[in-house]
């Protein structure tokens, strides 16, 4: 119990100072954007003449295509900012990782067999591999960003889905998302003796009479894939957000403009 808790509290201390250098980190990315938007905009040699009955203009192409970064940017780095602090995945119940759905299922088998706090800590160690693999999605992020074309960014805007743009991510960014994510995995399980407990825990599942369907799961796998999944779910509701304009999320001149017409689209 001792060595437990000397590891938490090491990893609690070890998650602050990182925080400050991925907030940094997201600095220099949203100016890397912003200079990448800057040009696109100068590039555009659209301009907007077309007049609608209800609106005195619609958003000119470079407009939308500007305004679908802004609102992804803010709403990625937000996201991201949630979830790589400590208890960003533990504490929120949307994203928590918990053990494989086998092994839930014979939870009351486990704590019968004197494994409760076992498969306690090994839940808490998952989670804290996640929020220190997160910090790493910020460039593969700004770099599909950077790939967005006019044509993608209105296709989002324009879709009727309110996950068009987090299902674009999803599809941009997944592959690379996970060799990111999958070695910081493996080194946060495997500093903090996690191969101990999962061992522990898949044994003692094991021996549980009647079970047929055996624990074999990659654990630095199921981990990896519940982060980018976590990380997914609060992309989605910050686009929801914006969408909506719940709480007032469209805090620019430009969100306005564009997201305001994608409502009269709607219409």
């Amino acid at each position: 119990m001792k060595k437990i808790a000397l590891l938490s509290t090491l990893l609690v201390s070890l998650s602050m100072l990182f925080i400050p250098s991925a907030n940094a980190q997201w600095g220099n990315i949203l100016k890397a954007l912003k200079g990448d938007t800057t040009k696109a905009k100068s590039a555009d040699t659209t301009t907007q003449t077309q007049r609608n009955n209800s609106n005195q203009t619609a958003p000119a192409s470079s407009e939308i295509s500007l305004g679908i970064k802004e609102a992804l940017s803010n709403g990625l780095q937000q996201s991201i900012q949630s979830l790589a602090k400590t208890d960003g995945f533990l504490g929120n119940q949307a994203v928590k990782i918990l053990l494989p759905p086998q092994v839930q299922k014979a939870e009351s088998a486990l704590k019968a067999i004197g494994l409760s706090s076992v498969s306690d800590q090994l839940v808490t160690r998952m989670n804290r591999a996640a929020e220190s693999a997160v910090k790493e999605a910020g460039p593969v992020f700004v770099n599909a960003l950077k790939e967005l074309t006019v044509k993608d960014a209105s296709n989002i805007l324009l879709s009727g889905k309110e996950d068009a743009a987090t299902n674009y991510f999803k599809t941009q960014t997944s592959e690379e998302l996970t060799s990111k994510f999958k070695p910081i995995v493996i080194q946060n399980l495997e500093k903090l003796d996690v191969a101990k407990y999962w061992t522990d825990v898949a044994s003692g599942y094991n021996k549980i009479p009647l079970v047929k369907d055996k624990m074999e799961t990659d654990l630095n796998s199921y981990v990896t894939q519940k982060a980018i999944d976590g990380l997914f779910h609060q992309v989605a509701e910050q686009e929801l957000k914006i969408r909506n304009n719940l709480g007032g999320s469209r805090t620019t001149s430009l969100l306005q403009k564009v997201f305001g017409y994608a409502d009269e689209k709607k219409e």
